[in-house]
């Protein structure tokens, strides 16, 4: 039976180690998306670093030379019409008071592990546990629904390698009934950002978003 899910970006999911397992928006650090921006980020979306001190959505989903700050959970921003707080899961790319900072949320803690659906089939179990602590890429990094604001990003099957520059690794993947058939797209796979640029050992600097890929 097909898989029921479909792709909502990175979702946090717990922690490596023994720190605390917050997934609650006290947990999320703010950072701040430029009033000037007029890329949508949406929920569950990868974001990057940038050289002007803001963040942004990862501009290479299929790789690049900025390493990920972590997962778009949503941000608040007010309105330049109104003038009120608004409160969103995703940027839309416009609708801010100059005056006022938008400030984002960040899932960025380079232990968290995150659930992010396959765009392809892993064919079996085994195959998906020949895939486990191999590093992988994102199908699409990039798009999403305005309607409910989640990322369309999954995880790309045929980009699974070695190759230390790609932007996930692959912990497991998620034991649900409802979304177990390995011969379809839509496993819930567990990963942590490969070279978190919040890692101490990251070694990749903020820079401007690359086109390349996308």
């Amino acid at each position: 039976m097909a898989n029921i899910n479909g792709a909502f970006g990175l979702r946090p999911m717990s922690k490596l180690g023994q720190g605390s397992n917050s997934t609650g928006t006290t947990g999320y650090t703010p950072y701040e998306i430029a009033n000037g921006n007029s890329t949508a980020i949406y929920q569950g979306s990868p974001v990057i670093p940038l050289s002007t001190g803001y963040i942004s959505l990862v501009g290479a989903a299929a790789g690049g030379s900025v390493s990920l700050v972590g997962a778009f959970m949503g941000c608040k921003y007010v309105s330049s019409t109104t003038g009120k707080t608004i409160w969103s899961n995703y940027w839309p790319g416009s609708g801010a008071d100059s005056n006022y900072p938008v400030e984002a949320f960040v899932a960025d803690d380079p232990m968290q592990l995150f659930v992010v659906a396959t765009d392809a089939s892993w064919t079996s179990k085994a195959t998906a546990r020949a895939a486990v602590f191999a590093n992988a890429n994102f199908s699409s990094g990039t798009s999403g629904s305005t309607t409910t604001g989640m990322s369309s990003a999954a995880l790309d099957i045929s980009l699974i390698a070695t190759t230390a520059a790609l932007h996930l690794r692959i912990m497991g993947w998620v034991d649900d009934p409802s979304n177990a058939d390995f011969a379809s797209a839509g496993i819930g796979a567990i990963v942590r950002l490969n070279n978190s640029f919040n890692s101490p050992e990251g070694s990749i600097a903020a820079g401007t978003p690359s086109t390349t890929g996308v």
